[in-house]
């Protein structure tokens, strides 16, 4: 006899063990989910229609459930499958509600790992994608995912990215494509540029100890900046995004008020300028400090052998901290160059230094330094005595004030010249504005945001469709003629991570036909970032067969936005911020009217396993095949559901995908021993309850079903639903002597069943189609209706209400459910515990929460 184990979830013990021993006389087969699961999978395989999506005039409300695609990295591992069960659980949930679902899957297959597989073992990208998108399907449908594989999407397929192409087009025509020279970011293992979101802490995204590189280089960047006011606006309208999400894009995009403001460089025609959000404290900078890369450093180093040393130094220092991910808290050094700005308010000649902490690439790389007004430049000042002046304050008369002194709205400017005694905020305006008029500088807004470097010197990726004519234009592309496209990739190259991108090494890709004069041109060589791909994707699933457009307008204008997009966190300033811009270039090509491209968003927990993220990096990754060869796709499923709320962390454990099985395997035994009984019944309409044993079942049902009901349509509690079943398999054993004694009527018994295995079928599908065919139920389970909730059966008859006092809890009662405010407040002022709180002491007053809590205000 198997090992019983229990836990309490929800104040309830849940029971997910089981013997196997049924009634005397009427012994089960076994639960065996290696002849269930294959038996349903052949069957889904052979109906396409399955899961598509329906007609737009079907009657039915739409529900668009997207999870982010995969790369066909070769194999899914359990994060891979914890975040696709949980979409799946909702479609079928959804299905079940009447919702006319689209539930596409697709293929981020162009990128980086193809190439390096390649170079390892021989293997063409094209042909090492191809078998990895074949493992990975074959998985999925393994697993039951309900995918409408008819709306399949490959990126790496000329059929898609000839859109991509054309896209890059329509935005070359707007001034959103361009080529510029300017410092980017570059991976050595990657030997590739990469785009600002995907340098972090200093790392490559991919390759987490490889410090990145800036170099100079004439790259294709996207003007995302264009967009950089709407991005950050439109966060404010995503009321059904995590506030997390939200937060990291708003950081990321960055936007400052402030005014540009230029300092001339004493005897020279040299000019510094600084962006600054506090012009109102520039009577109170007393040193201009550059960045080690800075044109003016540069400058000042060529004539200037010691000083080329010493700013080499802090270059260097500076490189050393972004290869430990510590440039925030970097030991400030820097160098007196000597020479001197003139600030242009009031003519004074402050000292220019050159500083390690001080970046080329943000802002201008160059700031006016005010110790009295800024924490860093206050540090900076007092290492190396510098001049520290007071130019703000509290009020005009305040002398004793601990520096440095950041205050803002209720501040002052004092020793500011003919703006002396005004408010700091109407004199940045005012400053500002004098700056203009008077040539050295103007207001301005700035955002770290900056735009989308799409260039990569790689292989397998879209081509840029673009050329260059010696005759007509040797320096400015020439975009293709749209017929021309897909300008399409080479299938056999030699790969290799030298001399810039391999396809300039391909001639006949190379060679091409000048869309002007007819004379001999030059391909560009550099493929798009794949976050392109990635950035419209789930538009194409509205219409992934379209060989004359990306989509048709009228089929995306009907599914978007997304009504749920599932996904993980660490895409928030990368896939994310890139698909609201391209969604709403598309909405101003006039192909959309949606502005954002998810109405809502979840993103879930990690899998965790010995301590560490799941992943194939760390050596600890779980496949999916072994938990299904030894327990079954539902149980696995179940499991990566049950073990923890969908947003939180999951530490993997086997034994708990053991427990789910042998749950299954109760269920089993229960429904197959009263299948004849409920099938029986089918049909049959319930009269009241007639026994006690009836009715306690069938509320526990409907209780259940008020639960699980209520968990789809807010936070997703689904550990929790997956506890309510269990314990509505709990009531159902406890009452199995009175279901064979006869004392539950088959009509309650069918209800029951059916009901459970209902409740089960977004999580379990394998096993809820086989014992929906058991119980007799018709069409596909996951089709069928959910259940209705019988309000009254689900009431309960008591409720527990907290009880604090003075905000503290104290103790929990119990009421009637319904129970006025009179009811609840006396049983709370009649718990002992209460009353021991309270004694000696005045009660103030009594706020009652109706079904929510009491809280005593006593002295």
């Amino acid at each position: 006899m198997p090992e019983t184990r229990t836990s309490e979830i929800d104040g309830k013990i849940v029971n997910i063990e089981d013997s196997s021993s049924g009634a005397e006389g009427n012994q089960p087969q076994r639960y065996s989910p290696a002849e269930i699961e294959p038996k349903w999978q052949a069957r889904w395989d052979a109906d396409a229609s399955l899961y598509a999506a329906e007609a737009h005039d079907s009657g039915k409300p739409k529900y668009y459930c997207l999870e982010m695609l995969p790369y066909p990295s070769g194999a899914l591992h359990i994060g891979h499958v914890r975040n696709y069960a949980i979409g799946d659980a909702l479609a079928r949930h959804m299905w079940m509600r009447g919702y006319n679902v689209l539930h596409p899957m697709g293929w981020d297959a162009f990128g980086l790992p193809a190439e390096n597989a390649a170079l390892k073992n021989g293997v063409p990208p094209r042909e090492w994608t191809f078998a990895n998108i074949a493992a990975m399907k074959k998985q999925f449908q393994r697993l039951g995912m309900g995918f409408d594989w008819t709306t399949e999407v490959t990126t790496c397929l000329p059929e898609y990215y000839r859109w991509n192409q054309w896209f890059f087009l329509k935005m070359f025509e707007k001034g959103l494509a361009y080529r510029k020279k300017s410092k980017v970011n570059w991976c050595p293992d990657c030997q590739t540029v990469l785009a600002n979101e995907q340098v972090i802490g200093g790392r490559c995204w991919r390759h987490e100890d490889t410090v990145v590189e800036l170099r100079d280089l004439t790259q294709w960047f996207l003007r995302i900046t264009k967009y950089a006011d709407e991005l950050l606006d439109g966060l404010d309208k995503l009321e059904g995004w995590p506030e997390k999400v939200r937060t990291m894009q708003r950081n990321w995009i960055g936007r400052s008020e402030g005014a540009h403001v230029d300092f001339a460089v004493a005897d020279g025609d040299a000019k510094i300028t600084v962006f600054t959000t506090r012009v109102d404290t520039i009577f109170g900078a007393t040193s201009v400090q550059l960045a080690p890369e800075h044109a003016v450093s540069k400058a000042f180093a060529l004539e200037d052998d010691a000083l080329r040393v010493q700013i080499e130094a802090l270059l260097a220092e500076q490189q050393k901290a972004r290869e430990t991910d510590a440039l925030g808290a970097i030991e400030k050094h820097g160098v007196n160059t000597g020479r001197f700005a003139v600030n242009p308010f009031n003519g004074e000649r402050v000292p220019i230094w050159v500083a390690n902490y001080i970046l080329a690439d943000y802002g201008t790389g160059a700031i006016m330094s005010v110790p009295a007004h800024d924490e860093r430049d206050f540090e900076f000042a007092q290492k190396y005595g510098l001049t520290v002046r007071r130019v703000i304050a509290p009020n005009i008369d305040s002398n004793n004030l601990s520096l440095p002194y950041t205050g803002e709205d209720e501040a002052v400017l004092i020793d500011s010249g003919q703006w002396t005694g005004e408010n700091c905020l109407e004199a940045q305006e005012k400053m500002a504005a004098f700056a203009k008029a008077n040539g050295f500088g103007t207001p301005t807004v700035t955002y770290r945001l900056k735009d989308w470097g799409v260039s990569r010197q790689r292989y397998w990726g879209t081509p840029i469709p673009v050329v260059y004519c010696d005759q007509c234009s040797p320096d400015e592309p020439l975009p293709v003629a749209e017929s021309e496209l897909p300008i399409v990739l080479p299938e056999q190259i030699d790969i290799t991570q030298t001399n810039g991108s391999p396809l300039g090494r391909v001639p006949e890709f190379v060679n091409a036909t000048c869309p002007k004069c007819g004379g001999v041109a030059r391909r560009e060589t550099d493929t798009m970032d794949t976050f392109v791909d990635s950035s419209w994707y789930f538009y194409r699933y509205t219409d992934a067969k379209n060989a004359t457009a990306p989509f048709d307008s009228e089929k995306a204008n009907y599914w978007f936005p997304i009504d749920q997009y599932i996904g993980g966190v660490e895409h928030a300033i990368l896939h994310l911020i890139y698909s609201r811009f391209w969604t709403k270039v598309m909405r101003d090509l006039g192909l959309i009217r949606n502005d954002e491209p998810a109405e809502r968003l979840f993103t879930q927990g990690m899998v965790i396993k010995d301590g560490a993220k799941m992943s194939k990096s760390k050596g600890n990754v779980v496949s999916p095949d072994d938990m299904i060869g030894r327990y079954g796709a539902d149980a696995t499923r179940m499991y990566a559901l049950f073990a923890a709320p969908p947003d939180r962390d999951l530490e993997w454990q086997e034994e708990g995908v053991a427990g789910i099985s042998r749950f299954l395997g109760k269920v089993y035994r229960l429904t197959t021993k009263y299948s004849d009984a409920a099938r029986a019944a089918n049909g049959a309409s319930r009269e009241s309850a007639s026994s006690p044993h009836e009715q306690v079942l069938l509320r526990r049902l409907h209780r259940t079903v008020a639960k699980i009901t209520q968990d789809f349509d807010g936070r997703w509690h689904f550990n929790t639903s997956i506890s309510a079943i269990m314990i509505l398999v709990n009531e159902i054993t406890a009452n199995e002597a009175a279901m064979d004694a006869g004392e539950i009527s088959p009509a309650a018994l069918a209800e029951v069943f059916r009901g459970l295995i209902l409740l089960l079928a977004p999580f379990a599908p394998f096993f809820a189609a086989e014992m929906w065919e058991q119980l007799g139920g018709e069409g596909v389970v996951f089709r069928t209706a959910w259940p209705v909730v019988d309000e009254e059966l689900a009431r309960e008859e008591e409720v527990e209400i907290p009880v604090q006092v003075n905000g503290k809890l104290v103790t929990v009662v119990k009421v009637p459910a319904g129970s006025d405010e009179a009811v609840v407040k006396a049983a709370a002022l009649a718990d002992p515990k209460v009353i021991a709180r309270i004694q000696g002491k005045t009660v103030v007053t009594v706020i009652v929460v109706p079904g929510k809590l009491v809280n005593l205000v006593v002295k």
